[in-house]
């Protein structure tokens, strides 16, 4: 499927950019006109996916964390983050809520969020070599906008 926009980013693994990325992927979005809700939830899924490479990709150093979001045909948002940490030996188990590598103050309930927030997530992971995160949300059409 052909982008109709998009954005690419990339930035260090420091917790100050979670709110970077969260803030540029909602600005980047609003062009599709989203609920406040839809918005909330794509914010909270980004914060979420950055967070999970700033606390478990890199846990003892800083690395490049790679953002893009892409607007889809059919008022879809497409959003993938990307790190080369440490990656996951077992996705399922890493989906599991309440499963965290992050120590006891982690709630273990990032992947559980992005599944309950956007309408699709994929997770691409290489022990070693990197995490990837794709998940997509279609945002709902507003009849009062007269948008097709």
């Amino acid at each position: 499927m052909k982008a109709e926009n998009y954005i690419s980013l990339e930035f260090p693994s420091k917790s100050a950019n979670e709110a970077f990325a969260r803030g540029a992927v909602a600005c980047f979005a609003a062009q599709l006109d989203p609920t406040l809700e839809e918005l909330g939830d794509i914010k909270t899924a980004v914060s979420e996916a950055v967070t999970n490479c700033i606390v478990h990709a890199y846990p003892k150093e800083i690395g490049k964390i790679w953002l893009k979001a892409f607007i889809l045909n059919g008022n879809k948002l497409k959003i993938t983050v990307k790190d080369k940490g440490v990656g996951i030996s077992d996705i399922e188990q890493a989906k599991t809520p309440m499963f965290t590598t992050g120590g006891q103050e982690r709630s273990g309930m990032g992947f559980t969020i992005m599944e309950s927030f956007m309408d699709g997530l994929k997770i691409k992971s290489v022990p070693g070599g990197g995490t990837v995160v794709h998940m997509t949300k279609t945002i709902s059409i507003r009849a009062a906008k007269g948008r097709k």
